[in-house]
């Protein structure tokens, strides 16, 4: 009987291929595109997907500043920070975020909501590569265009 049963190899580290995409952000939505970039960062778009390594691929995301929200939630959502001391505790929106200096954190936090936490997660975080304009400094390694809003379509029910 052992003959018939087959078991699936857990990737290793070293026998790990990463691939370079590219997506641009412009005019859409946050949660549906970090939902894309975070399973392309963590690799379970692959068969060879194994929990405990970090087999996912590098993402490049141009026009990171140009994204949007549904409803009203860029006036009504709330980010929360601390400072460390005592009663610190500070609250913003995504409008400011997105008018100020680093527009590209919305979602960036996102993204990083969706991976786990701990080592494992920040190591996936560093393949992410977030830029405000359409220029990126990855065009050697040849990046592949993907195209979000159609995938977005074809996900969509009746559509």
């Amino acid at each position: 009987m052992k003959a018939l049963m087959k078991q699936t190899k857990p990737a290793k580290p070293h026998e790990v291929e990463k691939k370079w995409h590219l997506i641009d952000a412009e005019n859409l939505v946050v949660g549906r595109v970090a939902v894309i970039i975070a399973n392309l960062i963590r690799g379970k778009h692959k068969a060879s997907f194994t929990p405990h390594v970090d087999n996912g691929d590098h993402v490049v995301v141009i026009n990171a500043d140009k994204v949007r929200f549904t409803s009203n939630k860029v006036e009504t959502k709330t980010y929360y920070k601390h400072t460390g001391y005592a009663g610190g505790i500070k609250e913003t929106n995504p409008k400011r975020i997105l008018e100020g200096k680093n527009p590209h954190h919305v979602l960036e936090k996102a993204v990083k909501n969706m991976v786990p936490r701990g080592p494992l997660g920040r190591a996936v975080m560093k393949n992410l590569h977030l830029y405000v304009g359409t220029e990126h400094p990855h065009g050697g390694q040849d990046p592949q265009v993907l195209d979000v809003a159609s995938m977005n379509r074809k996900n969509k029910v009746g559509a």
